[in-house]
């Protein structure tokens, strides 16, 4: 335990340990200045050398502290890996998005692909239609003029039979 105030500190039951060595025993003895004052510490905690806990915490922390640096940097390097993993996730799900709606692309284009090929075929047959309408017209329309034609005739010859008739119908002779 350490205690803090009036310059003054515990030491751990076990005492402290350094590296390399084992528990080190701390003799009260060796700081003289605190010597009247230690006698309300108790039988369990011996006085400790301002001076020898400022070492050890020196050493405790030169010991420890290149490892933790190290450690610091591991977990940056780490964080920054993790970051462009992120990234590099992001991208390759959108690359997936792209892929997806290029299928979709794809799809619209076989389907599009389809209905031009029906349209071709609507046309094509629009066309022969067209062609078998304008057909029939001009037939009809022959058809017709000779129907007239015909009809003419026979109005013609008629008339020629009814006039032919009047001529050879007797006329009474005049009286002179």
């Amino acid at each position: 335990f350490y205690r803090s105030g009036g310059g003054r500190a515990g030491t751990h039951r076990a005492g402290p340990m350094e590296p390399g060595r084992g528990p080190v025993r701390i003799d009260p003895a060796a700081d003289s200045s605190d010597g009247a004052a230690d006698e309300g510490l108790g039988e369990d905690l011996a006085p400790v050398n301002q001076k020898a806990v400022e070492q050890l915490t020196k050493g405790l922390i030169s010991h420890y502290l290149p490892d933790l640096q190290h450690s610091k940097l591991a977990l940056q390097e780490l964080t920054q890996n993790q970051l462009v993993l992120l990234e590099t996730l992001e991208q390759e799900i959108s690359k997936f998005k792209e892929c997806n709606s290029i299928l979709d692309i794809n799809a619209l284009f076989s389907e599009a692909k389809c209905y031009h090929n029906k349209l071709v075929n609507i046309r094509k047959e629009m066309l022969m239609l067209h062609e078998k309408t304008s057909k029939l017209k001009k037939r009809a329309l022959k058809l017709q003029q000779k129907k007239q034609k015909e009809d003419l005739e026979r109005e013609q010859q008629r008339e020629k039979e009814l006039e032919r008739e009047k001529q050879l119908t007797a006329k009474p002779a005049k009286r002179t």
